[in-house]
């Protein structure tokens, strides 16, 4: 039962290309930027979209599904955890993080390929 205490569904649009790391290890990790927009309309009749960012980070077999298929503008749909973590940057100062750990991922719409 608790693994179902952390989840999140997102459908969205990558905003930029995936980027594709490996571990010291060797493990392969993509991150990514998601677009989500929520549409409401105002008291006054108006159309508002707001765009969330959310961070996204897969692992392993997954990470080698994203770099195969994913690419900016695609669409896709996501199963997830949220996951915090911190570092000490260059300058010493500590960051902190919050991101989604891809679980599951689904392609929904491939984006177009601009043409050179």
């Amino acid at each position: 039962m608790s693994e179902k205490n952390n989840r999140v569904f997102l459908i969205g649009h990558l905003g930029a290309d995936p980027e594709m790391k490996e571990t010291t290890t060797g493990k392969k990790v993509a991150h990514m930027k998601l677009a989500t927009n929520d549409t409401y309309q105002t008291t006054q009749g108006e159309k508002v979209t707001e765009t969330q960012w959310h961070n996204l980070v897969a692992w392993g077999k997954l990470a080698d599904k994203v770099e195969q298929e994913l690419q900016k503008g695609s669409e896709v749909s996501i199963e997830g955890k949220i996951s915090y973590r911190s570092y000490v940057d260059k300058e010493g100062l500590k960051r902190y993080v919050t991101e989604i750990t891809v679980l599951e991922l689904s392609l929904i719409r491939q984006a177009k390929k601009a043409e050179v």
